[in-house]
């Protein structure tokens, strides 16, 4: 299989934990991720969005209380993906640990490849949010947390079989290939190109696996 049709296969894992949400709400959502990709959030217009999805205004606001619910769950549906993916990479028996790790930001930068290098949504809100808006700093603060945390579990199998040394710190390594991964993601959309991801994952699993 190749990488684009594995990385569009945990992308379709992620959108089908969402067919049980309304057809509208569920456009609605979609074209909301790749706008706020795009504008990010204080440039998405919500008239814009209803015209982008052929919704009227109404319908809108059934389903969201206004622009920022509508970008919370945005949010939520972006990390049903992201779990998706997670899921997709962390639980496949057939790799070692530490290649289920890093096969999930090697799928993570092929989307981005397809999505035009518009980085990740969590770091480009936080970046435009975190510092006027309580509400999204926690949002996203949560979100990079789960994320982290199910990493470890999975540098800690890798511990716990000797692929890295016995008192290697996986809470630690995990948050802090999240904070490197979103630093890289936005020079990559900086430069429009995968290379500061690869570069990146070589120097961190290189230093991991040679302390």
């Amino acid at each position: 299989m190749s990488e684009r049709r594995e990385a569009s296969r945990v992308a379709l894992a992620g959108l089908c934990q969402m067919t049980m949400t309304h057809p509208t709400k569920q456009r609605l959502l979609e074209a909301g991720l790749t706008m706020l990709l795009e504008q990010g959030y204080n440039d998405l217009g919500i008239q814009a969005l209803l015209a982008a999805t052929a919704t009227p205004k109404g319908s809108f606001y059934h389903h969201f209380k206004d622009k920022e619910d509508f970008a919370l769950q945005v949010i939520d549906a972006y990390m049903q993906q992201v779990h998706a993916g997670l899921d997709a990479c962390l639980e496949d028996a057939g790799r070692p640990p530490i290649d289920r790790v890093r096969r999930f930001f090697e799928l993570t930068a092929e989307k981005y490849r397809e999505e035009g290098y518009l980085g990740c949504l969590l770091g480009g809100l936080g970046q435009e949010l975190s510092g006027i808006s309580d509400v999204f700093r926690r949002k996203i603060e949560q979100c990079f947390s789960e994320i982290a945390g199910r990493i470890a579990v999975c540098l800690e199998d890798a511990r716990e079989r000797g692929d890295l040394p016995a008192d290697a710190d996986t809470k630690r390594m995990a948050s802090l290939l999240v904070d490197c991964w979103e630093g890289a993601a936005l020079r990559s959309r900086l430069r429009g190109s995968a290379a500061p991801l690869t570069a990146m994952l070589d120097f961190y699993f290189r230093s991991a696996l040679h302390r």
